[in-house]
């Protein structure tokens, strides 16, 4: 069969199928995929290392009638979990050339799926900034404008699917790092529930922290969350299992088999800076829309404005940081100094040192009481709907970490841009962002996609791919295609 570009651009789902019929091969699908990262990833910075060869003798061990759900599909993985053999950066000099050996659970569940790994994906250091600029790699460029950020810390996962690298690929979200890099670059990115997907062996439970995948279609992110839930011995509070497979949720949304829901829609942002015009007309389309389909929408304020909220999760988000710099220092054996790292880093690490244990216990609990007022607030709702980002991608080099004289303000400026994300990793809610508007003539950034967010009910991944799915079939997008993707 000869494969074209535009087949990477199809679900991973169908890419499976043909794989598992016989009227495409592994080997030439991952060839295909290898061949469009070599033509243009020079110009994105997606990847940090390719693993061709092995990718390809992987491939070659898939035959057709392989049951396994994507047995054959290329995919890669964030350069913050652990490939057994390949260096694991975090995007970071001071990380050097790691490489561990052992597989991550996620790394190990998309082998035991039949993903053939071609390589990893660029971040910022440490996954700190919504934007992706280590000074290691340098900037990830969005396929939709190389001027412009590929957003982060997923951005090299995002910017390949985008392109049409890979169909998906996997990235983790700790304050929107799945969600801010899908809506820049026009994806579907869905932040599990807290704990549905295992961090396994590395850790065993995270406040913030959740992986997941970036995906062109809901179907896909609902059966890629499939490949990669469920508990791991020793995980400390795994939500309780769906009731149905969670492709079936979304096969079944699509249908239009979806109860009525009770829909808020929102636009004020826990952070403080509004969005946009164009960000602000795109939710409120998907409210539109929603009320369309038989759903009781109402625009609501949320009590999540709190003074001193950007603060308290840093308090809670630097020591997270800080931690993987410490774990580098014991295994190179020295201290970290201010030139080892990114100045922002430098910045955090300082501040959690100056944090004592019984502060950092204290700020948890209040970070966690924020949760439990949004939370008691959102329960009179089955959804809530707001703007995935306030601002369209901002330019390469804007909010560079290492290029400013003051970093927190940099990191204050990047909250700023992506103030609606953060608060479902404190809630630890699951959250998914779809591909729904197009900034219009006279925008900064005509014709560059728009997210808009859906927020979900605690442990309702199921439900929220379920109306995610109706709104995809009522409103496709599956025309929007990057301008890289359509390039030789």
């Amino acid at each position: 069969m000869t494969v074209e570009p535009a087949l990477l651009r199809r679900p991973a789902t169908e890419l499976a199928a043909l794989i598992r019929s016989g009227e495409l091969s592994a080997v030439e699908l991952t060839q295909a995929a290898l061949d469009r990262i070599a033509a243009v990833d020079g110009r994105v910075g997606a990847f940090v290392d390719v693993w061709a060869d092995d990718a390809l003798a992987a491939a070659a061990q898939v035959r057709s009638g392989d049951a396994r759900p994507f047995a054959g599909v290329p995919t890669a993985v964030k350069n913050n979990r652990a490939v057994a053999g390949r260096r694991l950066t975090s995007g970071s000099e001071f990380a050097g050339e790691h490489r561990p050996a052992h597989d991550h659970n996620v790394v190990r569940r998309m082998r035991e799926a039949g993903f053939v790994l071609l390589g990893a994906t660029n971040l910022p250091e440490w996954g700190v900034t919504p934007v992706t600029h280590p000074r290691r790699f340098g900037p990830t460029r969005n396929p939709w404008d190389l001027g412009r950020t590929a957003g982060g810390s997923s951005g090299g996962a995002a910017a390949a699917v985008a392109a049409g690298m890979l169909p998906v690929a996997h990235g983790n979200d700790g304050g929107g790092s799945i969600r801010i890099p899908a809506a820049a670059c026009g994806l579907v990115g869905l932040k599990p529930q807290r704990g549905r997907v295992s961090l396994a062996p590395d850790l065993g439970w995270h406040l913030l922290v959740q992986d997941g995948m970036l995906t062109r279609t809901v179907g896909d992110a609902a059966a890629t969350l499939d490949a990669l839930a469920g508990p791991e011995p020793g995980d400390l509070a795994p939500p309780p299992p769906p009731t149905e497979p969670f492709a079936a949720a979304a096969a079944r949304g699509a249908r239009g088999d979806v109860p009525r829901l009770r829909v808020a829609l929102v636009l004020d942002p826990p952070l403080d800076h509004d969005a946009s015009p164009a960000d602000a007309a795109a939710a409120r389309d998907a409210a539109g829309l929603l009320a369309r389909l038989g759903h009781e929408v109402e625009e609501v304020s949320a009590p999540w404005r709190i003074p001193g909220l950007l603060d308290l999760f840093t308090a809670s988000f630097g020591p997270g940081i800080a931690s993987s710099i410490r774990a580098t220092e014991l295994r190179v054996g020295r201290a970290v100094t201010p030139d080892d790292v990114e100045a922002l880093s430098w910045a955090l690490w300082e501040r959690a040192q100056a944090t004592t244990a019984v502060d950092h216990l204290i700020f948890d609990a209040r970070l966690q009481a924020v949760a439990r007022t949004v939370l008691a607030w959102s329960a009179r709702f089955d959804l809530i709907v707001t703007p995935t980002l306030a601002t369209a991608p901002v330019p390469v080099g804007a909010l560079d970490p290492d290029g400013r004289p003051d970093p927190m303000g940099g990191f204050a400026d990047g909250a700023r841009f992506s103030p609606y994300a953060a608060i479902c990793n404190v809630t630890g809610v699951p959250a998914i962002t779809l591909p729904l508007g197009v900034r219009p003539p006279g925008d900064e950034a005509a014709g560059m996609p728009v997210g808009v967010h859906l927020i979900g009910a605690p442990a309702g991944e199921a439900g929220l791919l379920a109306v995610a799915a109706q709104v995809e079939a009522a409103a496709p997008w599956d025309d929007r295609v990057a301008p890289l993707a359509l390039a030789d």
